[in-house]
């Protein structure tokens, strides 16, 4: 990928989730859960944004739970969404969800999202789809997008991968 077709990417992406951005040169702020040791940080000299956090730190009595990447397949192996990525985009959150769940973590748990489209797709839907799961939580992820050239399956439009920290009681 070209350096310019890259920062079109993090602009479009930056664009489409930038309201409510403030001044970038405002002070690092976010989250700080001292129960669960997590802060969300947007540091002064990085663009702050409400759909996604910038750094996440995570500290002390938690359990860090890891969610390889979930495409759109059904607890049967059926390709749910064949060509719709915003269908694949809504079975890839169940999945998703299913996953944490047996490791004890919710969405709210997420740290980090990694979200793998294949070239050629909008990445509209999919965030789409992000910011109604996703609802009004505070604290969004750190999310990175990367587009590739495919997918493990060629019906596969897109994947996502989790990392999320669940304090230990």
């Amino acid at each position: 990928m070209t350096m310019k077709r890259s920062k079109m990417i993090s602009c479009a992406l930056l664009l489409m989730v930038s309201a409510g951005c403030t001044a970038p040169n405002q002070k690092s702020a976010g989250g700080d859960d001292m129960k669960t040791g997590i802060q969300y940080l947007s540091p002064v000299g990085l663009h702050r944004n409400p759909a996604f956090s910038q750094v996440v730190v995570t500290a002390g009595n938690a359990r860090t739970v890891y969610v390889g990447g979930q495409n759109s397949v059904d607890s049967s192996g059926a390709i749910i969404g064949k060509g719709d990525l915003k269908a694949q985009t809504e079975q890839v959150y169940k999945n998703l969800e299913t996953a944490l769940a047996a490791g004890g973590a919710k969405l709210e748990n997420v740290v980090k999202w990694t979200i793998y489209i294949v070239e050629g797709q909008p990445m509209e839907p999919a965030f789409g789809v992000f910011q109604q799961v996703w609802g009004r939580r505070p604290n969004p992820p750190a999310i990175t997008l990367v587009y590739v050239s495919g997918l493990a399956d060629p019906d596969f439009l897109l994947e996502m991968d989790a990392v999320a920290v669940v304090p230990v009681e």
